[in-house]
């Protein structure tokens, strides 16, 4: 691995604290980890965008899927999530999951999660698409990932963690050696700290979520901006499968020109039986997937874009009136309450919805201990691509996946100190560079970058609609480079505008990405070449960071990862 050399425009920090460990994120993935390298007796530092609870993992609706009902086996869950990847799971990095999926979850029970149980006493288990069985488990009916989240963050407190709140992660530190020696972040009014500072640290795992805003709309929160994998590509690690963006299929439908976080209409409502029907009332999955209304997302959401494309309509509708009053009210009441928000009862009358981003599959690459080609940087969640969810992620694999992998990450760093003295090794970052190494954008960028790829890298893409976002990406990062490099300006430091540079980055990454994958795979759907392609396709792209500030692309030689070290 060669570092690039790139850091955001930024003030040299004026504090600094050290650490063993110091995890960015606050979600399923970053406070389980945080809480396993405690336990381990690593000094942990968490550092968050916003408060300890704001992260994408409080949105969870659904649930976390574990083979944990009767009958039910880790193989089948596994093949499950196989089928769902379309063909680019790593099988080793699933069998993992599923196998150690159960006993993570009965852990975070532990750690004072309440899931719903059946009248019988155990967990209610339920359905949602690419499941052949109820493994499921949730709670509050449809808050699951309020209460994995208020488990946690109480955990966090309890033991006293120190953290970091209303902080924006700004890029790696390294050694001279290459090694990870830290975050710089800057700390937003109400944390800790005042301005940029920095945390020194041997040991970084990032956490930091997904990057939905850089479409339009999305179910994501509005932090939810790709830091992470930006700063991992800054920083020279490799990001692989960023094509893959997951459209959740059942968004509530706010309008056509609805705009940030849009509110999610669980898949544990199909799950409980609510049908996808058109202005009609005509049920069009019927036919179209052995699993109806149930098939994996990816085939849901192309069925209800290619239904609104046929009948030139904005959107189509889940109806769900059959459930009745008491059973939305107990088993969806959030869904329900976000519904009556906004002028529409599902009680009486279908819900308009429409698919909308939801999901990275792809981000920093990882090996099966979260081990970036970074020494010493770590990721998880959904800024990682452990290779679990291939092409499409099987719904409720993501809190799934946090926990599993997050462990180990712990586990790997606790080995790592045992074996060379991790907690003795004081890291000694580089030099803060004197001149800026990336140009910033300005704010309303970020609102260009958002409309750029929704109509150019949405649900459906081909090489046209590729090509113009590519060439007006490019401006807006041409325009920002030559301001810098030739007239010595940029923008000014702040959130807006290190939040902006960072959707550009991810955005040119998954472009670039998406104009080399010529086929239809999963979540990418191609209308040029709608066919998979497992002869020339069935392989990962992975893209770096040239010191120059260009992309790197290319594909792997076969379906398998190379090694990260």
């Amino acid at each position: 691995m060669t570092s690039t050399g790139i850091r955001l425009h930024a003030p040299a920090p004026g504090w600094a604290i050290a650490a063993d460990v110091v995890v960015v994120g606050s979600g399923v993935a970053g406070l389980t980890a945080a809480l396993r390298c405690e336990a381990a007796g690593l000094t942990t530092v968490v550092v968050t965008k916003a408060r300890l609870d704001d992260g994408s993992t409080r949105w969870a609706q659904g649930g976390i899927a574990a083979a944990l009902g009767e009958g039910d086996t880790p193989e089948q869950h596994l093949e499950d999530t196989l089928v769902a990847g379309a063909g680019l799971c790593d099988e080793s990095a699933v069998r993992l999951l599923v196998t150690e999926g159960p006993g993570a979850v009965r852990r975070l029970i532990e750690t004072g999660a309440h899931f719903d149980e059946s009248s019988e006493g155990g967990l209610a288990l339920t359905r949602e698409g690419g499941h052949h069985r109820r493994r499921i488990a949730h709670a509050g009916g449809d808050a699951t990932g309020a209460e994995i989240s208020r488990a946690l963050v109480e955990a966090v407190r309890a033991r006293g963690l120190r953290t970091i709140e209303n902080a924006l992660v700004l890029d790696l530190l390294t050694d001279a050696e290459g090694r990870t020696a830290g975050v710089t972040l800057h700390v937003m009014g109400e944390g800790q700290h005042d301005g940029v500072g920095a945390v020194h640290a041997p040991a970084v795992v990032l956490a930091t979520g997904g990057m939905g805003q850089v479409f339009a709309a999305t179910t994501n929160p509005s932090v939810s901006t790709g830091d992470g994998v930006a700063l991992a590509l800054r920083a020279g690690a490799e990001v692989s499968d960023l094509e893959f963006v997951q459209f959740h299929p059942t968004v509530l439908f706010l309008g056509a020109d609805a705009e940030g976080q849009q509110p999610l209409v669980s898949e544990a409502v199909r799950g409980e039986g609510a049908h996808l029907v058109d202005a009609d009332g005509v049920r069009f999955m019927a036919g179209q997937h052995e699993l109806a209304e149930l098939a994996p997302r990816d085939i849901v959401a192309k069925a209800i874009t290619r239904r609104m494309r046929e009948q030139d309509a904005e959107h189509m509708f889940l109806d769900a009136r059959h459930f009745g009053a008491e059973m939305w009210e107990h088993r969806f009441p959030t869904i329900l309450a976000a519904c009556r928000a906004n002028g529409i009862d599902p009680v009486t009358e279908p819900i308009p919805i429409a698919p909308a981003a939801h999901y990275a599959s792809g981000g920093v690459r990882t090996d099966d201990h979260g081990r970036t080609t970074v020494p010493g940087l770590y990721a998880s969640g959904e800024c990682a691509c452990t290779g679990v969810h291939g092409a499409n992620r099987l719904a409720s694999n993501s809190l799934l996946e946090g926990l599993v992998y997050a462990e180990r990450i712990a586990a790997d760093i606790a080995a790592e100190r045992a074996a060379d003295g991790l907690r003795a090794r004081v890291p000694e970052p580089v030099p803060h560079p004197g001149r800026p190494a990336h140009p910033l954008l300005a704010p309303e960028s970020r609102f260009a970058i958002q409309r750029i790829m929704t109509v150019g890298a949405g649900v459906l893409r081909g090489a046209e609609s590729l090509a113009g976002a590519a060439e007006q990406l490019q401006k807006l990062h041409t325009d920002a480079r030559d301001a810098l490099d030739v007239h010595g300006k940029t923008a000014e430091p702040g959130v807006d505008t290190w939040e902006a540079t960072n959707l550009l980055c991810v955005a040119r990454v998954l472009v670039a990405a998406a104009r080399l994958r010529e086929e239809t795979r999963g979540c990418h759907w191609r209308d040029d070449h709608a066919e998979r392609d497992d002869a020339h396709w069935r392989r990962h792209i992975v893209v770096t960071l040239d010191p120059d500030r260009s992309l790197a692309v290319r594909p792997t030689d076969t379906a398998d990862f190379p090694p990260t070290r």
